[in-house]
């Protein structure tokens, strides 16, 4: 390759992308990541995750606390949960174990106004069956419904908030450890309103806005708010709409927080599971109409 040749692929990079699923998520093979990466990559790692949802980097096993750290700065800015503290030697890395399953759908930390555009999971600890977490394409969701179900949920807002329901059985943990963990995770009580549509604010795209973190539908009865956000988040999780991860040490996924949802799979038993994920500073949700979500609470 001549010297402008190599000049031309330094600023336009080329990634090796494999789809894994349909709608969403790809492998990005042959990056090595870290701080030291070229700003025209970051650009085009940031694009492909844009466009996909969610991508995925198998083998990063170099990737230690203070790299995914460093890494995540050329993609945004880390911030910390704002309920739970950071793994300790760290300023923003979330731990995730075998004693906190998030096994139902969600999208990080919604019950915030501005929550996380991103968030970047680096698995350090892998089940040898099982543990596999999904993601849902929330575009591609509100794509698929009716015109006229489309209009309603360009009106609807949501209040979500981290008072969830925690009595869910969970077998492999003891009922003291969900207490503990949820007195952590209502140190401080946020609720805020989402409208349940948000306009991407790279894309554009329309996307819907729900997952486990909403109380209620504002303007509705509780009967008639679960009913409508049941049909609604059907559309988000149906099988087409979702890719499927299995991981192993060292893999990292990155993903769109403004455009998916995830869940992790709670089938590995008595194995160990760890990840560590860091989370990076979102912009207030703007609904079809030009409405910003709105703090109620914990701001």
């Amino acid at each position: 390759m001549s010297n402008a040749a190599h000049a031309v692929a330094a600023i336009n990079p080329v990634l090796d992308i494999h789809p894994v699923a349909g709608r969403i998520g790809v492998e990005i093979r042959g990056v090595q990541l870290s701080a030291d990466l070229e700003p025209a990559l970051i650009d085009a790692i940031q694009a492909a995750l844009v466009e996909h949802k969610v991508i995925f980097f198998r083998a990063q096993h170099h990737l230690d606390d203070q790299g995914q750290e460093a890494f995540a700065h050329l993609l945004g800015e880390p911030i910390a949960h704002p309920t739970v503290p950071v793994r300790e030697g760290t300023r923003f890395l979330l731990e995730l174990d075998s004693e906190r399953r998030a096994n139902s759908w969600h999208t990080d930390v919604t019950f915030v106004d501005a929550y996380p555009k991103a968030s970047i999971l680096r698995s350090v600890v892998a089940p040898q069956a099982g543990g596999d977490t999904v993601w849902a394409n929330t575009a591609s969701a509100y794509q698929d419904l009716p015109d006229e179900l489309k209009a309603l949920a360009d009106q609807l807002w949501a209040v979500h908030s981290n008072e969830y329901d925690y009595a869910a059985a969970k077998p492999n943990v003891t009922l003291e450890q969900q207490e503990s963990y949820r007195r952590i995770f209502t140190s401080t009580v946020y609720e805020t309103e989402h409208p349940v549509v948000r306009v991407h604010p790279v894309s554009g795209e329309r996307h819907l806005l729900l997952g486990h973190f909403v109380k209620r539908l504002k303007g509705y009865s509780q009967f008639d708010s679960t009913h409508l956000f049941n049909l609604l988040q059907s559309h988000v999780t149906r099988l087409e709409n979702t890719v499927r991860w299995r991981w192993q040490a060292g893999d990292v996924a990155i993903w769109d927080n403004r455009a998916t949802q995830h869940y992790a799979v709670d089938d590995y038993g008595n194995q160990n599971r760890v990840v560590r994920r860091v989370t990076l500073q979102g912009d207030v949700p703007v609904g079809v109409a030009g409405q910003r979500s709105r703090t109620v609470r914990g701001a």
